[in-house]
């Protein structure tokens, strides 16, 4: 029987400022689930590279994030 796990939740996107120079990512974690690979479990996805609202030069931070775990073997 295949494990299910919930889907992220998309009501609360990835989130980006800066301040003093430093570009601050928040993400929301969802229960792990199995990577492409399912070599390791991931825990927080931007789901592929996204616009942020944080800018440099005037144009909008790209962003793409994957936080992961490995499974206990």
């Amino acid at each position: 029987m295949a494990a299910h796990f919930p889907k992220p939740n998309n009501n609360h996107p990835m989130k980006t400022t800066i301040k003093d120079n430093v570009l601050h990512i928040e993400i929301p974690l969802h229960a792990p689930r199995p990577s492409a690979t399912g070599k390791t479990l991931t825990v927080a996805s931007s789901n592929g590279n996204k616009p942020t609202e944080a800018v440099v030069n005037g144009l909008p931070v790209i962003v793409g994030v994957n936080a992961y775990i490995k499974p206990e073997r």
